[in-house]
C-alpha cells in the first residue's frame, strides 16, 4: 500500500499533538508540510527532525501559511488534509473543507479515540465552547478546591509553542515566575501559565510533546494526586477525561452549537459551568441552557459569575479610560466586551478611548484583521515586536488611567507612563450544584481521600 500525503492544517497547537500521537512513526503516512494561521511569525518555522522522527522525516517538516494550501496540495500530491485548530465557526471549517476538496484531496477531522493520551492518575480536564468563556478561572477554582482537601494537582496547558526553536519547548516546568523567563514566554503564555504559578502556587507543564509532557507530570518531583488538563480555546482534550468540565458564555450564546469544536466539548463534558450569569441578559442565558439540554441532557449544570477584584476604582470614575483586555479574547474569541470594559462601566468611566487613531505597527495590522474589536486594546504580545508596538500604542492614547484587564501584571513586560488599574476576575457558583460538591463525589470516586488517608 502506497504512502498516503498529508498536510496538517495548524496554529502551533493541535496540530503537533495529532502529528506525534498518529502520524510520527506511522509508516502508512507522509506529512508533507503543516499549514499555519491564527498566530503571528509561526509560519515560516520547521517543525524540527528531533521531534517528528529523525527516520522517517530527516529534515523536519516545513510550515507554511495557510493560504498557500491549494498550491500545496497540488506540489505536493496530497491525498488528505487534516484541520487541526480551534475555535472557527462552521462556516470557516467547512470553507477550507471546500479549498481542500476543490484541490482533490480529502478534508479531516480527528477525533479523541486517535489523539486522546490514558494518564495513569486520575484527569480532570477543562475545555469551553469559546476561547474567553472563563475557562482558566475554572481550572483555578478546581484547584483551590483540591488543594484545599490536601491534594497536589499539577495542572497542563494546551500547547502555545511560540518560539522559533521547538526543541527548546519539548516538555515546560512552571513552578515560578522566574522560570516564565526562563523559557521566553510571550505574554499569550504567561496570561495562562503565571495565574497558576503565582496566585495558586501550582505547577503547570506545556510544550510540545505531550506524551512527554504527561508523564514527567505524573512523576512531579512535588508530587501528583490530580493531573488537571487546562484546555485552550475551544478544544477538546489532549488526555482521557475521568472528570470533563466544560464552560459555556451566555454573552454569546448559539456559540456553543455553531463552532469547532466547542460543540464537542459541550457534547462531550460531564459539567458544564455557564459562566457571567451575572453579566448576561435572561433570554440569553436560557437560550444557553435550552441548547445544552438539546445536545447533552446528561450533562450537570452549574451556574456562575465571574466576579471582578478592581485595586483602584478611584482612578476610573468620570475619567477618560483606556481599557486593555486579554488578547486572544477580543481576536479569535470575537468578544466585544471583556472584564476591563465591565470594571470601567460599572465604577463609572467617564469616556471609553478608542485606540485605533493612535495604533503603531502590529497593533494596527491587529485591528485590521479583527475590525470588529471596537474601543478596546487587545493585550497582543506573540513576540517582541508585538509587545513594542503595544508599549508604543498605549503611549500615543491620550487617557487619563489604563485599565488593565489581563490574567498577569503587564506593567512588568510594557511601560506604562500613565495611572494604572489592576482588573482581575475569580469563578464564583450560585445556587447548587457547587465545584465543590462535584470535585468531592469525583474525590471519593477515585478514593483520593483514602490513599492520602493510608499515607498519614
Amino acid at each position: 500500500m502506497a504512502k498516503r500525503n498529508v498536510i496538517i492544517i495548524g496554529a502551533a497547537g493541535r496540530d503537533f499533538h495529532n502529528f506525534n500521537t498518529y502520524f510520527r512513526g506511522n509508516k502508512n503516512y507522509n506529512v508533507v508540510a503543516f499549514t499555519a494561521e491564527q498566530i503571528p511569525g509561526i509560519d515560516t518555522r520547521i517543525y524540527p527532525k528531533e521531534l517528528a522522527g529523525k527516520d522517517l522525516y530527516p529534515k523536519g517538516i516545513q510550515i507554511y501559511p495557510e493560504h498557500k494550501l491549494p498550491e500545496l496540495i497540488k506540489k505536493l500530491k496530497v491525498d488528505e488534509c487534516v484541520f487541526a485548530y480551534s475555535d472557527k465557526p462552521y462556516e470557516y471549517v467547512m470553507s477550507i473543507s471546500a479549498i481542500v476538496n476543490a484541490a482533490g484531496a480529502n478534508f479531516v477531522l480527528m477525533g479523541p479515540n486517535d489523539t486522546m493520551l490514558k494518564s495513569t492518575k486520575p484527569v480532570i480536564a477543562v475545555g469551553a465552547t469559546r476561547t474567553g468563556c472563563g475557562k482558566s478561572q475554572t481550572s483555578r477554582k478546581i484547584i483551590e478546591v483540591l488543594t484545599g482537601m490536601g491534594l497536589r494537582v499539577v495542572a497542563v496547558r494546551h500547547p502555545m509553542p511560540y518560539d522559533q526553536d521547538m526543541n527548546k519547548q519539548v516538555c515546560q516546568r512552571f513552578a515560578t515566575v522566574a522560570d516564565l523567563k526562563k523559557h521566553n514566554c510571550t505574554i499569550e503564555e504567561m496570561e495562562e501559565y503565571e495565574p497558576h504559578v503565582v496566585t495558586k502556587r501550582n505547577v503547570i507543564y506545556a510544550g510540545v510533546d505531550y506524551e512527554k509532557i504527561l508523564r514527567a507530570a505524573e512523576k512531579d518531583p512535588d508530587g501528583c494526586d490530580v493531573v488537571l488538563w487546562d484546555g485552550g480555546n475551544n478544544d477538546f482534550p489532549f488526555y482521557t477525561p475521568d472528570l470533563f468540565i466544560g464552560v459555556a458564555d451566555p454573552l454569546r450564546p448559539g456559540a456553543e452549537v455553531s463552532y469547532y469544536p466547542g460543540e464537542v466539548v459541550a457534547r462531550m463534558a460531564d459539567v458544564i459551568v455557564i459562566n457571567k450569569i451575572d453579566s448576561a441578559s435572561l433570554e440569553n442565558i436560557n437560550k444557553v441552557r435550552e441548547n445544552l439540554a438539546k445536545i447533552n441532557p446528561k450533562a450537570t449544570i452549574v451556574d456562575a459569575a465571574s466576579i471582578l477584584t478592581v485595586d483602584k476604582p478611584e482612578l476610573i470614575k468620570g475619567k477618560k479610560v483606556l481599557v486593555i483586555e486579554d488578547g486572544p479574547t477580543l481576536t479569535h474569541g470575537e468578544m466585544k466586551i471583556g472584564a476591563g470594559t465591565v470594571a470601567a462601566m460599572k465604577y463609572g468611566a467617564g469616556e471609553l478611548v478608542d485606540p485605533r487613531p493612535y495604533t503603531v505597527g502590529e497593533i494596527t495590522t491587529t485591528f485590521k484583521n479583527y475590525p470588529n474589536i471596537g474601543t478596546l486594546l487587545p493585550a497582543m504580545g506573540y513576540g517582541d515586536k508585538q509587545v513594542k508596538d503595544l508599549e508604543k500604542t498605549i503611549a500615543k492614547t491620550p487617557c487619563d488611567a489604563v485599565v488593565i484587564a489581563t490574567p498577569i501584571d503587564l506593567q512588568r513586560f510594557v511601560k506604562i507612563n500613565k495611572p494604572c488599574v489592576k482588573v482581575g476576575y475569580e469563578l464564583q457558583e450560585i445556587g447548587k450544584p457547587t465545584l465543590e460538591e462535584i470535585l468531592d463525589g469525583f474525590v471519593k470516586k477515585h478514593k483520593l481521600g483514602k490513599k492520602k488517608a493510608a499515607k498519614k
